[in-house]
């Protein structure tokens, strides 16, 4: 039976930290149903690796990085088999009115129906980082669960 998602674009900000790190935590989690799983942001103003803490927390916890550079969100990506995830509300918000784009977007709290926004460690501790990992695998592994109950 054939899934209702064959793409989950995960977006943040700048592609640096969160919607890498989702990325790739469910890359690590869905390594052979058929679903492309990539990460965006909606300001990058140049190509740039991931966040060295960010890398650091998901190499500490086993999980995979692959050659990770930042990439623009790009309505063209979308199409009507994409699951498109943000880590804010106000992200969502973005992306209906800079690219018209409604069908299949939530905020990543909201598709696993719980509240507010995954908060931005940039500039903070390893410790911050870890925290936001930490949330993030909770998530993502609750987003992995709906996304393979839907067909």
């Amino acid at each position: 039976m054939p899934r209702k998602y064959d793409r989950v674009i995960f977006v943040c900000t700048g592609n640096t930290c969160r919607s890498p790190m989702a990325e790739a935590l469910l890359k690590n989690l869905i390594q052979e149903e058929g679903i492309e799983i990539l990460s965006r942001g909606l300001i990058v103003l140049f190509s740039e690796p991931i966040n060295p803490k960010a890398e650091e927390v998901l190499k500490n916890h086993d999980i995979p990085t692959t050659e990770h550079t930042t990439k623009q969100f790009k309505a063209i990506e979308v199409t009507e088999n994409t699951l498109v995830l943000t880590m804010t509300y106000k992200q969502k918000l973005k992306i209906i009115q800079d690219y018209g784009i409604e069908k299949n977007l939530y905020s990543i709290k909201e598709y696993v129906e719980e509240f507010g926004d995954v908060v931005d460690p940039y500039g903070g501790t390893l410790l911050d980082y870890e925290g936001c990992y930490e949330e993030l695998a909770l998530l993502v592994k609750k987003t992995m669960y709906r996304l393979l109950r839907e067909v």
